[in-house]
């Protein structure tokens, strides 16, 4: 029997969820009706769905209507792919009208959204699926296989290198993830993936949290300290901005300035924002120190200005270490087509025993975004899931903590003390 689907939230990331249903999964899913604040961006929804996939345009509801499109739809489940302050709203709406809900990562922001989440999901008995795609990358897939069976023996340590590009890590400081209060900054918004990983590799969850760092490159302040003295406060339209390769043109680019640009006359929303303006108040430099439940400690760097993209890790066992190196395409969200969105340019895992001649372990990569993940987390939500050792489906459990290291790297950052994470949400765990 097909479920019923509704998804608040048009902009980039959308699309991802939406497309996948209408072209590989009708015989499970039916998509009923798209919700968002900008009937612009819901009208160019429904033309990609027509013009792009093929199939017929749905009723769309202004997000002051949400609860009239559950009454009126009555869905099985609501996808909420809206700004992540707004995660909540939605995700608690729905289940208190009977719905469950996939959201996309993070959750949810901060710790009072948090609590709110596990407290409504215990009051409805609905549930809650978080959409992290990383985990079902096959070379992350194998990490974990590697690690559960104790290749290196137990894992005490992990030193955790994340390198975002001047493409794609530039592109937060361009759009609504610059002011925190929309986002968490890197640290909930980007970080909730790496974090999510390493308590999916070690089978563990965080204990105390100490982080530090800063906005180091981007911002208005950090330009003039190099010398420049030309600035503009959005691209389109601005002749500084056509020598600035940090600028985006969202003229140039059909689905971006659908999307975007002509959806501005609703909202003054601007997608194309000078990376190097006022109004940011996000981190683009971060160091985090993690201790886990089981004793082992984390390293963790991210950077957003770098010369490449992907990740560095090294896990330190009672019996060697696993040396893991991938790098990812430079991505735009909605600049490309979404199977790009961390697909692989190279990648490396090299076990070194502690008494042994250190080997390369191979790893097949298939088809689609994330090494191949992408379908696979696709099929897990909305197809016929198969069995699964390694349980990558991620629960609400699982949302909380991964952004609850970056929601207490947050609260370090602010007061310099470490955070015991236990202290700030009730997981009402049984």
């Amino acid at each position: 029997m097909k479920k019923k689907y509704v998804l608040v939230g048009t902009g980039g990331r959308a699309e991802f969820f939406y497309g996948a249903m209408v072209r590989d999964f009708q015989e499970t899913c039916e998509l009923v009706a798209f919700c968002d604040t900008n009937q612009t961006r819901l009208d160019y929804a429904n033309k990609l769905l027509k013009d792009k996939y093929g199939v017929s345009e749905i009723n769309t509801y202004t997000a002051d209507q949400f609860d009239e499109m559950i009454a009126t739809e009555k869905p099985d489940i609501v996808i909420v792919t809206s700004m992540d302050r707004t995660h909540h709203r939605y995700i608690i709406r729905a289940m208190e009208l009977g719905c469950d809900a996939i959201t996309e990562k993070p959750m949810t922001v901060d710790e009072e959204k948090t609590q709110a989440i596990i407290d409504a999901i215990e009051r409805t008995g609905q549930n809650v699926r978080v959409t992290f795609n990383y985990r079902y990358a096959p070379h992350n897939t194998k990490i974990r296989e590697l690690i559960r069976d104790d290749v290196i023996g137990q894992v005490n340590s992990v030193h955790f290198e994340w390198a975002l590009d001047t493409q794609h890590g530039a592109d937060y400081f361009r759009r609504w993830h610059r002011d925190k209060r929309n986002s968490g900054g890197l640290l909930v918004h980007k970080s909730t993936h790496h974090f999510d990983l390493v308590n999916f590799w070690l089978n563990t969850a965080p204990d105390v949290v100490y982080a530090t760092g800063g906005l180091r490159f981007y911002g208005k302040e950090n330009a003039e300290e190099r010398g420049v003295t030309k600035f503009y406060e959005r691209a389109h339209g601005s002749e500084y901005a056509k020598n600035d390769p940090f600028a985006i043109d969202l003229e140039s680019n059909e689905h971006l300035k659908s999307m975007y640009l002509d959806a501005e006359k609703e909202d003054g929303y601007h997608r194309d924002q000078s990376v190097f303006g006022d109004g940011i108040n996000i981190e683009d430099t971060l160091g985090v120190n993690v201790t886990y439940k089981n004793k082992a400690i984390l390293t963790y760097s991210l950077n957003a200005y770098l010369p490449w993209e992907g990740f560095q890790i090294a896990f330190n066992g009672t019996e060697g270490r696993i040396e893991v190196q991938v790098r990812e395409q430079s991505y735009i969200n909605s600049g490309g087509n979404k199977s790009d969105e961390g697909k692989l340019s190279g990648k490396s895992i090299r076990v070194l025993p502690m008494f042994g001649e250190p080997y390369e372990v191979e790893v097949e990569e298939k088809e689609g975004g994330h090494g191949g993940g992408d379908p696979e987390l696709l099929n897990d939500l909305f197809g016929v899931p198969k069995e699964d050792e390694f349980n990558r489906a991620a629960s609400h459990i699982d949302g909380a903590i991964s952004i609850l290291t970056g929601i207490a790297g947050n609260k370090s950052l602010a007061t310099g003390q470490a955070v015991k994470v236990d202290d700030l949400v009730d997981l009402k765990r049984k």
